[in-house]
């Protein structure tokens, strides 16, 4: 969301927030190998970590689908034209790919695009809908500058409201969390790729996975 609105670009985040976000990696890693699970000590451990071989064909559509994700940023930027256009375009190509490989295959028709598609968490997404409409009614209204000031009065370290962000985050979604962000501050107040941009990117991002409901992702997997 800050990329989309021009808050962030994509190689200064990359160059900046690469080490802490390695390094936010590889702590829970580390932290998860250490338990008699991943450790091959547990009763059921074979069972748990058994897996399935994936097949040829799904390894492409993988890797297309990963492909088309990671060249967003490079669509973006030698067209001009909005993320999502290049989100659809890699749609389109994964949506040509999968009806080219089971074309013919009555029985594999699940693993086409649109049943794909048929599966989508609407109520999901009418959520944000609601949720982004609700943020900036309260940035039209003033109420997000409002808390902007205050928060500037009562917590003068810039890094300790990001911080602040990222732990709320834990328990409300990001999403919402960042808009907010970006209309309580301008880039007027901080300017593109400035530290405190690229904390929030970074603390509202980790945030939201140090508990499970900080992200809907989070929320699907429990209520899966």
């Amino acid at each position: 969301m800050l990329w989309i609105h021009g808050h962030i670009s994509t190689l200064p985040t990359m160059k900046g927030l690469f080490m802490p976000c390695a390094i936010s990696l590889a702590v829970p890693l580390a932290l998860m190998s250490l338990t008699s699970e991943v450790n091959g000590k547990g009763p059921e451990s074979s069972g748990a970590l058994a897996t399935k071989q994936m097949a040829p064909q799904g390894r492409l559509v993988f890797a297309v689908g990963i492909g088309a994700l990671i060249s967003v940023p490079a669509f973006k930027a030698l067209t001009g034209l909005p993320p999502y256009m290049g989100m659809l375009l890699g749609l389109g190509i994964l949506w040509v790919l999968t009806d080219a490989i089971h074309s013919g295959e009555s029985g594999r028709q699940e693993l086409k695009v649109p049943q794909a598609l048929s599966r989508i968490d609407t109520q999901g997404a009418l959520f944000f809908l609601g949720i982004l409409l609700s943020v900036s009614s309260l940035e039209a209204a003033g109420i997000l500058r409002e808390v902007a000031n205050y928060l500037d009065a009562h917590i003068p370290n810039n890094q300790l409201i990001a911080s602040t962000i990222g732990v709320v985050s834990a328990v409300i979604d990001n999403i919402p969390l960042v808009a907010a962000t970006m209309g309580m501050y301008d880039l007027s107040s901080f300017p593109k790729d400035s530290e405190f941009w690229q904390l929030i990117a970074f603390c509202a991002g980790t945030g939201g996975s140090m508990l499970t409901i900080g992200s809907a992702a989070g929320v699907a997997l429990v209520l899966c």
